[in-house]
């Protein structure tokens, strides 16, 4: 496993991380599970975990504190706050009562008394990011989080995040995580130079499409029984169109010359490019954790990826979907009505 710092920043972060949104899902991973595949991850040299408070209401949070019980100095953690875990006022978003309400919460599912990153999970555009950041800010300074970064935003509100934070004189920003993988593209126009400009580390979440990119789904379009694709027919009808078949195809045919995966080329496309600190990755047992971990020692030089990117500008992938999550999620006020 090779390590990267995440952006301008000192910490080293591996180049395969460890995405846990389906720990303590119904039907998806149990505690047991989640430890084996916590501490797969750490045997296999991959030393961040990315989780949120939201992720199956907590429980996510819960599984990785109890796993890491005596390893948690072999871990980063990453997790977020913002997104609605309830309904009512001062119960998500960006304000400042719900960040320092957020990251206690936190602290205690984790076992821990600090976080490596602490994210902002999507933007609150119903105020000023200052507000948010300054919180943020203040727990940096109280040492209950080492850095900051932001989740699912839009370029410009990720330039103004750092303006802000610059100008300000508050804690900067080194990461911004979003969906981005060679079927998703939609972050380069503007997510992927601003990240340049400003010395900000990229972490591509989805990197797999949902499972869509370990080329397991045949000719057909069948995902294979109990996969996420199989399960979750939003994300089935979202990338199994005849033009993503069509891409996989010449994907497989590309990496299987040099023989290697559609799973090698998924991470090592993404890794060629330097200002990605660490590809997020789910995983449903440890075999699994073996493979991604695997997968990002590929390293392909300029003009491979500039032959695999020729293939896809050519021949475009069918994904229409914005990189970041809605800025409108906050849009509307919560009315909370009590009897």
């Amino acid at each position: 496993m090779r390590y990267r710092h995440l952006g301008n920043s000192g910490l080293e972060v591996s180049e395969t991380g460890l995405g846990a949104n389906s720990f303590g899902e119904p039907g998806r991973r149990d505690y047991s599970e989640s430890r084996d595949i916590v501490h797969a991850a750490i045997d296999h040299g991959i030393n961040f975990v990315d989780t949120s408070n939201v992720y199956a209401q907590g429980l996510s949070e819960e599984y990785i504190g109890r796993a890491l019980e005596g390893r948690r100095h072999e871990m980063l953690i990453g997790t977020k706050f913002g997104s609605m875990r309830n309904y009512g006022p001062n119960l998500f978003g960006g304000g400042r009562k719900f960040v320092m309400d957020s990251i206690e919460g936190s602290l205690m599912r984790l076992r821990t008394d600090y976080i490596d990153l602490y994210m902002i999970h999507r933007p609150d555009p119903r105020l000023p990011i200052e507000e948010t950041l300054r919180a943020m800010d203040d727990l940096v300074r109280q040492g209950k989080a080492l850095y900051i970064g932001v989740c699912n935003f839009e370029a410009w509100r990720m330039v103004d995040a750092v303006w802000t934070s610059k100008h300000g004189g508050m804690t900067l920003i080194i990461s911004s995580q979003f969906e981005y993988s060679v079927l998703h593209r939609g972050s380069e126009a503007e997510m992927l130079p601003a990240c340049r400009r400003h010395g900000v580390g990229v972490m591509p979440y989805l990197p797999l499409a949902a499972g869509f990119l370990t080329g397991k789904v045949g000719a057909g379009g069948i995902p294979p029984a109990g996969t996420r694709l199989a399960l979750d027919d939003g994300q089935a009808g979202r990338w199994i169109t005849e033009e993503n078949l069509r891409v996989i195809g010449k994907l497989q045919d590309w990496a299987g010359e040099r023989g290697k995966s559609l799973v090698d080329l998924a991470f090592a496309w993404l890794l060629a490019d330097p200002v990605v600190g660490t590809v997020i990755a789910g995983a449903s047992s440890p075999d699994q954790v073996s493979q991604n971990a695997n997968a990002s020692s590929w390293q392909l030089t300029q003009a491979e990826r500039d032959e695999v990117t020729y293939i896809l500008d050519t021949q475009p992938p069918d994904a229409t979907r914005t990189y970041y999550s809605v800025a409108g999620y906050f849009g509307e006020q919560v009315e909370v009505i009590k009897e």
